[in-house]
């Protein structure tokens, strides 16, 4: 429910049809929710959760008639392709010209990776589209140091259901300094932007807690050998490893360290978490590596049992965290356009875009409210480690990620 400022005003009317004997006289107008991920190569699986988080959002404000007068439509688009193995900067860009194009486009959930983000915002920004990613933390997209660059046109159109890795990083550094007592580290990055943005934001953190930076190295998502590196790694006595980066490297990596480095810590940001990194590097390799993802961990949240069994019974596999960000993104861009038509006003992209920046939202993670620059003011990040449960799925992320907590935030 939106409560807040000016957002008041869009309750101060009602919606008006013509009936005929108590029932909708004119069919319903259509209205579409843009939905654009990596749905191919490398994050294929932690994408259509996602997906799959969003799409449940509308189907079920469609069968409930939620938005009156109004029939939502998802327009699904994928950034990766097959030549990258991920997502591709150039897709997503193609991607938000789509959504801008077609003007019953009123706002859209997404994208998954920061480095297409980055490729989108400035499309959507000119194109006046408001976006919510529930997964892409680069700080910078949101940052008013680079306005001029993400959004050009002026208002934030980019905002999250999700933390940025100015928290996300620092706080898993927090962790390992205080929680696992790491004194010597080697950090590795994957040359993206959100792997580069994470592992720049813990590599700061940790050399303030005092922890030995022994160095850093960037990997290439497409080569197939990191043992060189994780040599070196070897030979300088790291008692711990940090990847900044996507599960295209980081499959690989935890494969490879596994060989390489098997006694020490390692651990990753949330492109570590998800059913993509247990299928693709297995076990034992994935044993005893930690992750964070930049929300509270809601998955095992017993008032949630019911939802969780209806997204599984939908699509045939649990969701993840993810696809609780996803839905929840999903659902405050469709409460915007219900209190638009309920309050007689058109559902406008920028009316969608100004309500989303002054509304205070239910979501199924809690509370949900924006900073002027459309970052969520909730900065919870929550860490896991992967322990084997061979009782359960090997892919299954709610069995075999355990919760520890919420990472210390200084």
């Amino acid at each position: 429910m939106i409560t807040r400022r000016s957002a008041v005003g869009l309750f101060a009317g009602t919606a008006i049809a013509t009936t005929l004997g108590g029932h909708a006289y004119a069919a319903d107008k259509v209205i579409k929710i843009g939905i654009n991920f990596s749905l191919t190569g490398g994050d294929a699986e932690s994408a259509a959760r996602m997906r799959d988080g969003a799409l449940m959002a509308i189907d079920e404000a469609n069968a409930k008639g939620t938005v009156k007068g109004y029939k939502l439509e998802a327009v699904v688009l994928d950034d990766a392709t097959a030549t990258a193995g991920q997502y591709d900067p150039a897709q997503a860009a193609t991607n938000a010209r789509k959504f801008v194009s077609d003007k019953l486009v009123v706002g859209a959930v997404g994208p998954q990776m920061s480095g297409a983000g980055k490729a989108m915002a400035p499309i959507l920004s000119q194109g006046g589209l408001a976006i919510i990613t529930p997964a892409s933390t680069n700080p910078d997209l949101t940052d008013p140091k680079f306005a001029a660059q993400y959004r050009p046109a002026g208002k934030p159109v980019y905002f999250r259901t999700v933390t940025t890795d100015a928290y996300q990083g620092p706080n898993m550094a927090d962790f390992m300094a205080t929680k696992l007592g790491v004194k010597a580290i080697y950090i590795l990055d994957d040359q993206g932007a959100y792997g580069v943005g994470m592992a720049d934001a813990f590599q700061k953190r940790i050399a303030e807690k005092g922890v030995k930076v022994l160095g850093r190295d960037q990997l290439d998502p497409k080569a197939a050998d990191y043992s060189a590196i994780l040599t070196k790694i070897k030979s300088m006595n790291a008692d711990s490893l940090y990847y900044g980066g996507v599960g295209t490297a980081g499959v690989k990596l935890v494969k490879q360290s596994y060989d390489i480095l098997p006694n020490i810590k390692k651990a990753g940001g949330d492109g570590l978490y998800g059913g993509d990194l247990l299928k693709g590097a297995g076990f034992p390799a994935m044993d005893g590596w930690y992750a964070t993802i930049a929300a509270p961990h809601m998955t095992e949240d017993t008032k949630l049992s019911t939802w969780m069994a209806a997204f599984k019974k939908k699509y045939g596999a649990a969701p993840e965290d993810y696809s609780i960000t996803s839905y929840d993104a999903a659902t405050i861009i469709i409460e915007c356009i219900r209190a638009l038509a309920a309050a007689g006003k058109p559902v406008t992209r920028e009316a969608v875009r100004d309500a989303i920046q002054v509304g205070k939202f239910k979501t199924l993670q809690g509370e949900i409210t924006y900073d002027t620059n459309g970052d969520v003011n909730s900065k919870i990040v929550s860490v896991f480690q992967v322990k084997q449960d061979d009782k359960q799925p090997l892919d299954d992320v709610a069995a075999q990620f355990k919760y520890i907590g919420v990472a210390p935030q200084s």
